[in-house]
């Protein structure tokens, strides 16, 4: 793939997965803000409700403590209804009256001590008679009614002139405590009640300020400072004005607002997270393609360079051997075959690398480990390339310090494993090779530490330095033969071995390959 096309791939994959995080979160906190929107709503209508409930109970108890007082002015069971009817029109003040028991009704005092002042007695009783003369006065006019219903209309009454009722009471009470005017338990349970009928499912604390200034009408855990705090004035009079506020915290109100979003919520942020993680998996896994792809192009490169030569060797062996006159020549013609042998044993080893890593990755590959003695395998892997290494003015030093060697180990991959990396110090070494062999005991391990002075390695290719096919990208140079499988063997049959293999590198000052390994007593 094209390199811009995967880059504007990736980018435009990105941004349509930010715009969908991005079109989540909002949705989930625009649904928050509604649902808590909606709550405050309900929360002043719970209020504004008890807030009117307390009210109406105030006159009520006022209407009916009065209705108990004085039976002659404010109730009529008991009067003789022709009596109580029996009435006249008073020109001069231009109003009806009527009399109970033949009397004229004209002293309205109540002596008890209902309301705060004989005067305010008056006024009370007053307002009540002035509106039964008002119905009384209707009654006149209309002569179809019978008197049991001119009576249930003055019972009716009540309900009609609530609200005059309420403006006189609340000139009175205002001059009460108001803990003597509403309960803490009364508040409470029509709190409680209101919420109930809103089927709002939170716990609560209140009290009521007058004036700005606690009351000791208030429950014990209120807090003024709670973020989810709601008032409304108490006790307004005909004026629209109050005193007192009823304050209330609704300590519930962050789960009753979560709670209807919450599944909702939760199941958006998995489906977002699901997205994510395959997005994640797959973006990894075109990059780790693309990287493969380009192990696999140098792989292909590599193998062809190392093909190339051997098989033009072999090709330049053969033309000379059918040369008349080197046919005859048998030093020669030795000398040829065993170019063609060295050649054809190279290539046969390329091979057998490959096929001996897919048998690794296939557990195919049969590890038959016997009791071995690790100095003698590096011993024995020396001889392998120090030739070479002498060849090339270098040197190979071993430095035993490990008391104990013996481990349990395949003999051939085990050795080839220790060549493997002796090669590779050889070659990656501008210079005449210098490699030093270390071994040491810690604990019941034995360590290998084989060290060159070549041309060492960044940080980013030790870590990928043990992959299959991998050899650091050097663009179309073909200076180091290899095809990036030594190492990646190496590792296989270490860790088969139940061992660790790991490097510590710098570039342009060697590097050091460290192997441990259990021992076996």
């Amino acid at each position: 793939m094209n390199k811009k096309l995967f880059f504007l791939l990736v980018v435009l994959m990105s941004l349509s997965l930010i715009g969908i995080i991005f079109v989540q979160g909002y949705w989930i906190k625009s649904t928050v803000d509604d649902r808590e929107e909606q709550f405050s709503y309900n929360a002043k209508q719970v209020l504004l409700n008890v807030a009117d409930e307390i009210q109406n109970q105030e006159l009520e108890s006022y209407w009916f403590r009065f209705d108990s007082i004085d039976q002659s002015n404010s109730s009529l069971n008991g009067i003789t209804l022709t009596e109580y009817f029996s009435s006249g029109r008073d020109n001069i003040k231009n109003e009806f009256q009527f009399q109970a028991e033949a009397i004229l009704e004209e002293d309205y005092k109540i002596s008890s001590g209902f309301l705060s002042s004989g005067e305010d007695s008056i006024l009370f009783t007053k307002l009540i008679n002035k509106r039964v003369t008002n119905i009384v006065k209707n009654s006149l006019e209309n002569k179809s009614l019978t008197a049991e219903e001119q009576i249930e209309r003055m019972v009716r009454m009540k309900d009609v002139e609530k609200e005059s009722l309420r403006r006189l009471i609340a000139d009175v009470t205002s001059k009460l405590p108001v803990h003597t005017r509403v309960s803490k338990e009364t508040i409470k349970k029509l709190i409680q009640a209101e919420l109930e009928k809103r089927d709002i499912k939170t716990g609560f604390e209140y009290a009521v300020f007058s004036n700005s200034i606690a009351t000791n009408l208030h429950s014990e855990d209120f807090s003024l400072d709670h973020a989810a705090t709601y008032g409304v004035p108490l006790f307004v009079d005909g004026n629209g004005k109050s005193n007192y506020r009823l304050l209330v915290n609704f300590v519930g109100k962050k789960e009753v607002v979560l709670s209807s979003v919450i599944i909702m919520a939760s199941l958006s942020i998995i489906f977002t997270l699901i997205i994510v993680i395959a997005y994640s998996s797959a973006l990894s896994q075109l990059i780790k393609q693309r990287q493969i792809s380009q192990i696999k192009t140098d792989f292909i490169n590599n193998m062809t360079h190392e093909f190339k030569t051997p098989i033009a060797t072999i090709n330049l062996a053969l033309d000379s051997i059918k040369n008349p006159k080197i046919i005859n020549d048998r030093e020669k013609v030795s000398r040829y075959l065993k170019m063609i042998r060295d050649e054809n044993k190279r290539m046969h080893a390329q091979v057998e690398n490959v096929l001996r890593i897919s048998k690794l990755e296939k557990n195919e590959l049969d590890l038959k480990k016997e009791r071995l003695q690790l100095h003698d395998l590096i011993e024995d892997a020396v001889t392998h390339v120090e030739l070479i290494v002498e060849d090339r003015g270098g040197y190979i030093q071993t430095h035993f310090a490990a008391l104990k060697s013996s481990i349990l180990a395949n003999e051939d991959h085990f050795t080839n494993v220790i060549v493997n990396i002796l090669d590779n110090a050889v070659k990656y070494s501008p210079d005449e090779p210098k490699i030093d062999i270390y071994t040491e005991n810690v604990k019941d391990k034995i360590i290998l530490k084989i060290r060159d002075q070549g041309a060492g390695m960044s940080k980013i290719v030790q870590k990928r330095i043990f992959e299959k096919f991998y050899r650091e990208h050097t663009g179309n140079i073909h200076n180091v033969k290899g095809h990036g499988l030594g190492l990646a063997y190496a590792r296989q049959i270490i860790e088969d071995h139940h061992g660790d293999i790991y490097v510590d590198s710098e570039k342009g000052k060697g590097s050091t390959f460290i192997i441990k390994l259990p021992l076996i007593s």
